[in-house]
């Protein structure tokens, strides 16, 4: 069998690799991205890599691969375990490791599997991954005599995690892990924490038995919101697959979602960061660029995607920064943290914030600008058609007058009503749309429009509400 191994195109994503297992994506195509990503990290003069892994049915036997691949050219592998992806991220910060791979299918169906990845401290992504497809395809491997060993950062992780809670009233919080890769780091968490938890779906299994696990579709909280009110907790939080993501549910059980929760995190970060750049994606509510404005900030409108925005906070030296997809991220620069994505962290902190403000969170959420808008609304369309359905449309709107046009990420449309946003997703084959207006009449314009542009490429709309 030659070395050179061509992947299913359809793998290499903007910001990880991802497929379907047994179609797109298989054990022989790990071992080859771990013989390519060795190369790289050695030509750039790396020695070690620290592998994690999460709790989906293939992700040991993926594992196992991918170590493989990297000990054939050479490295030094630290294989850390199951986790959730943010433990990877802390060992290649606390490890000395030039490297870092997570296998992990994150949110998407049990299906799938797939890979993040971490150079240099920094997110391995856009240009990168698809160069690393053609020194794949070519052959092109380094060699050497690697070593792989096994070793645990797990209550290293959990230590850190409890270290800035700084909470002073105790607090009735449920937890919903959705049977994903944080249960274990999750269930030694809450055992140093002040206050009642309930935990619900803590136990990993990568088949998902009690529902998909992403949290920011609404459906997925509703076993969540009824802990909330049977056990009458302040609060509650959920969590993705591989806890990088992460839901809340005030204790009146109703959805905070990113933009939201990210208004609450800002206040306590400018309190002290005055001035500073707080980063939110395309899809994120006027309203939260309206509030960090109002605090002191300075708001800033970015693509979605978690190596895209820790690409820019980097770049901006930004404290603190979010999406409406979940993924928070606390730069290294605020209270010592690392500034990736962490969803237990987020909870870390929101949990001091909320203890120490003698106000609910449901207050908190009260207080906020109060918009009418759609949730994320995702619906399907082939991979093939998702970047010519936008570039269709963006082609349409450059005739229109007396509108706005943003096209960071996908166009998000300013109009008198509000703004639209049309995106095609990097992780799945759907395109993402949301709608946000100061009326209902101005909502319903906008979701028309929108609707519009959608049928003028051959795209049926989804029901918008």
């Amino acid at each position: 069998m030659s070395d050179a191994r061509t992947l299913h195109p359809t793998i290499l994503r903007e910001y990880d690799i991802r497929g379907i297992v047994g179609e797109t994506l298989d054990a022989d195509d790990l071992r080859a991205i771990g013989r390519g990503f060795g190369t790289v990290v050695r030509r750039g003069g790396g020695t070690t890599a620290a592998v994690g892994y999460d709790g989906r049915l293939t992700s040991p036997a993926f594992e196992a691969a991918l170590t493989d691949g990297l000990v054939q050219c050479g490295l030094k592998v630290t294989r850390i375990g199951l986790g959730p992806s943010p433990m990877l991220y802390f060992a290649t910060h606390t490890l000395p490791t030039d490297a870092g791979i997570m296998i992990t299918g994150s949110h998407n169906p049990p299906e799938y599997n797939g890979i993040k990845l971490v150079l240099g401290g920094h997110s391995f992504h856009g240009t990168q991954i698809q160069d690393l497809g053609r020194l794949i395809a070519a052959g092109d491997f380094v060699t050497g005599a690697g070593q792989a060993e096994k070793k645990s950062v797990t209550a290293a992780y959990v230590e850190r995690l409890a270290r800035d809670y700084a909470g002073t009233k105790p607090l009735n919080v449920a937890w919903d892990n959705g049977n994903g890769a944080a249960g274990e780091v999750l269930e030694a968490l809450v055992a140093r924490l002040p206050g009642r938890h309930v935990l619900l779906n803590e136990t990993i299994d990568g088949t998902f038995p009690a529902h998909h696990p992403d949290p920011t579709v609404e459906a997925n909280l509703e076993q969540l919101k009824d802990a909330v009110a049977a056990e009458q907790c302040d609060l509650g939080i959920g969590f993705d697959g591989d806890g990088d993501r992460i839901g809340i549910i005030d204790g009146q059980g109703r959805v905070l979602w990113g933009d939201q929760l990210l208004v609450i995190l800002a206040a306590e970060v400018l309190a002290t960061d005055t001035g500073a750049p707080i980063i939110a994606d395309v899809k994120a509510s006027q309203a939260l660029f309206d509030e960090i404005a109002r605090m002191g900030g300075e708001p800033v409108m970015w693509s979605a995607g978690h190596s895209l925005v820790k690409a820019k906070m980097a770049e901006m030296d930004a404290p603190l920064a979010g999406e409406m997809s979940g993924h928070i991220f606390f730069a290294k620069r605020f209270y010592g943290y690392y500034g990736f994505d962490d969803a237990l962290y987020a909870a870390v902190r929101l949990l001091s914030i909320v203890s120490r403000s003698g106000e609910s969170i449901a207050a908190m959420r009260d207080r906020m600008p109060q918009m009418i808008n759609t949730p994320e609304l995702r619906f399907p369309c082939a991979e093939d058609r998702k970047v010519p359905v936008i570039d269709e449309v963006k082609g349409r709107l450059a005739k229109v007058s007396g509108i706005e046009v943003h096209d960071i990420d996908g166009v998000r449309v300013n109009t008198e009503d509000g703004w639209w946003l049309l995106r095609a997703s990097n992780t799945q084959d759907v395109l993402v749309a949301r709608c946000e207006a100061s009326t209902e009449e101005g909502l319903k314009r906008l979701k028309e429009t929108l609707a519009e542009q959608l049928r003028a490429s051959g795209i049926e709309p989804p029901d918008f509400g």
